[in-house]
C-alpha cells in the first residue's frame, strides 16, 4: 500500500483555522492552544505532536483536535483521522540562560503555519533588547488581548495610529516584555534606530549630561531615535528637570512621527508630582492596562518554563502552584525555581507533600492579600450599612463616606488599579475612585478622627482576611 503524504493538507488546514480565529478576534487563543506540529502520515491517519500532556488534554477538552480533523477532511475530501502524540520540546540555544530568572512575561511556545520562518538567531538583533521578548513568546489570554493587540499594531505601523502607547499594570505581568517585543519587531522588520532605557537610567544620563556640560549630545541622542522605549515612567515623579527634558524630547519625536512607548505601574492619572502637560502627552495616544493571567494561562506558563529548563513536574504540583499564586508571573517563576532547585540539590524527586511544605510560606503570603470584598464587608459593618449599598448608586452622606473610605482602603491595601477597583464597586469610573481617594487623603491631613477611623478599619480588615 502506497503511503500518501498529507502534510500539504495539514499546512493549509492550520492556515485556514488561524485565519478564522484571527477574524473572530481569537488570535491569542490560537497562538496559545494550537501548539501542535505535523509528524507524519500513516495510512488514512495524520500524526501530530504537542509538547505536553496538558496541551493534549486541552486540545481534546476544547475540541480543537476535531476542528483540525474536520478542516483537513474538508480540504482533502478524504476521511482522515488525526492522532496526537506527546513530544516534549528541548530547550534551544536561542533561549538565553537567564530567561527563566529575568522574564517579566507570560510566555508560551507557539506553532506557526507560515513557511520559511527565519530562526531568531538568524534575524537582526538589537543588542539593547532581550531576544526572548517577542510577540511569539507572549501569551495574553482574553484578559490581556487588548494590550497585546495594541502593542502589535504599534510595531507594524510605528509612529502612526498607536502613538504614543503606554502600558501600565503591576510588577511582573509582562510590561517590559511587550515593550521590548515592539522594539524587536520594528528593528527586525524596519531596521529603525531603537532606544530602550529605564526611566531611572534616563534620569541618570540627563543629570550626568548637566554635570559634564554635554546636554547637546544628550538631546541629539534621544531626539534622533526612530523609536523611544522608556520603562517605569513613575520614576519621573518629583524630578522636575528630567520631566522638562522629556517633555521637549516627546514633542520633538511625536511631531516627526516617531514611535513612543512607555510603561508605568499605574494609570497616568494617578501619578503624583508630574506636570500636567507631560501627563497629557502620555495620555494622548493609547493607554492599556495589563492583568495577571487566569488559571489556564498560569498553568501554561509553568509548563513552558519547565520545557525551557528541560525539566518536568507532576500535574498535581503544577496545578498546586497555578492555583495558589495569583499575584504575578514573577511569583510563579519564584515558586517553580524553588521546586526545581530542590530536585537539583537533593537528587530526589519532588512530591506533592514536599512541594506543599516548601511553598507553605509563599502560599500563606499570597492568600494573606486583602480582597476588595473583605474591605467592603468590614467598612459596611463598621458604618452600619450593607456592602451592596456601598457598591450601589445611592449618594446619601451615610453611604457616600463609607464608599469613599472603601475606595481609599482598596487602593492602599490591594494591588488593584483604580479601574479595577471601580469595577468591583458596580462599574464605577476610575476618575470617581481617584476623586474619592483624594477626599479621604485631604481629610487625613485635617481631621484626626479620620486618621483614627482608618487605623481601626485597617486593623479590622487585617484581622478579617483569610
Amino acid at each position: 500500500m502506497v503511503s500518501v503524504d498529507y502534510k500539504p493538507f495539514w499546512e493549509e488546514a492550520l492556515k485556514q483555522i488561524e485565519h478564522e480565529f484571527i477574524s473572530n478576534k481569537k488570535e491569542s487563543e490560537f497562538r496559545l492552544w494550537f501548539n501542535i506540529t505535523y509528524v507524519k502520515s500513516q495510512g488514512n491517519k495524520i500524526v501530530a505532536s504537542v509538547p505536553s500532556s496538558y496541551i493534549k488534554d486541552q486540545m481534546q477538552t476544547r475540541n480543537y483536535n476535531l476542528i483540525i480533523q474536520d478542516k483537513i477532511q474538508e480540504i482533502s475530501g478524504q476521511d482522515l483521522e488525526l492522532e496526537i502524540t506527546i513530544v516534549p520540546k528541548k530547550r534551544t540555544e536561542s533561549i538565553k540562560n537567564d530567561s527563566f530568572e529575568n522574564n517579566e512575561s507570560n510566555i508560551y511556545p507557539t506553532v506557526s503555519t507560515k513557511k520559511n520562518i527565519t530562526n531568531t538567531r538568524e534575524k537582526k538583533q538589537n543588542p539593547d533588547l532581550n531576544p526572548v521578548y517577542t510577540f511569539e513568546n507572549f501569551v495574553s489570554g482574553d484578559e490581556n488581548q487588548y494590550v497585546y493587540n495594541a502593542a502589535l499594531a504599534a510595531s507594524k505601523n510605528p509612529g502612526k495610529s498607536y502613538n504614543p502607547l503606554l502600558i501600565y499594570g503591576g510588577v511582573g505581568l509582562g510590561k517590559t516584555h511587550l515593550m521590548q517585543a515592539i522594539g524587536n519587531k520594528i528593528y527586525t522588520d524596519f531596521g529603525m534606530n531603537i532606544i530602550y532605557i529605564s526611566a531611572e537610567n534616563f534620569t541618570n544620563e540627563f543629570v550626568l549630561s548637566i554635570q559634564n556640560k554635554t546636554q547637546n549630545q544628550f538631546k541629539a541622542k534621544y531626539r534622533k531615535a526612530d523609536v523611544l522605549l522608556i520603562d517605569d515612567i513613575h520614576f519621573f515623579q518629583d524630578k522636575e528637570g528630567t520631566q522638562e527634558e522629556l517633555f521637549h524630547t516627546f514633542n520633538a519625536l511625536y511631531e516627526n512621527d516617531k514611535q513612543l512607548v512607555f510603561t508605568c505601574d499605574r494609570p497616568v492619572s494617578e501619578l503624583k508630582n508630574m506636570t500636567e502637560r507631560l501627563k497629557s502627552r502620555f495620555q494622548r495616544g493609547i493607554n492599556a492596562d495589563i492583568h495577571m493571567p487566569k488559571y489556564e494561562i498560569r498553568h501554561a506558563i509553568i509548563n513552558h518554563k519547565l520545557n525551557l529548563m528541560g525539566k518536568s513536574l507532576s500535574s498535581d504540583i503544577i496545578d498546586l502552584i497555578a492555583q495558589n499564586i495569583q499575584t504575578n508571573v514573577r511569583d510563579l517563576e519564584a515558586c517553580l525555581k524553588t521546586i526545581v532547585s530542590y530536585e537539583e540539590l537533593t537528587s530526589k524527586p519532588m512530591t506533592i507533600d514536599v512541594a506543599k511544605t516548601m511553598l507553605l510560606n509563599t502560599f500563606s503570603q499570597n492568600t494573606s492579600l486583602v480582597s476588595i470584598e473583605t474591605i467592603q464587608k468590614v467598612v459596611a459593618d463598621y458604618f452600619g450599612v450593607s456592602a451592596s449599598e456601598i457598591k450601589g448608586k445611592k449618594r446619601s452622606k451615610n453611604i457616600a463616606l463609607p464608599r469613599h473610605i472603601s475606595f481609599y482602603l482598596s487602593r492602599e491595601m490591594t494591588e488593584y488599579s483604580t479601574t479595577e477597583i471601580g469595577n468591583e464597586f458596580g462599574g464605577k469610573d476610575h476618575t470617581t475612585v481617584m476623586h474619592a481617594c483624594q477626599k479621604i487623603e485631604d481629610l487625613l491631613n485635617t481631621d484626626s478622627s479620620m486618621v483614627e477611623t482608618i487605623r481601626i478599619l485597617k486593623k479590622k480588615i487585617k484581622e478579617c482576611k483569610k
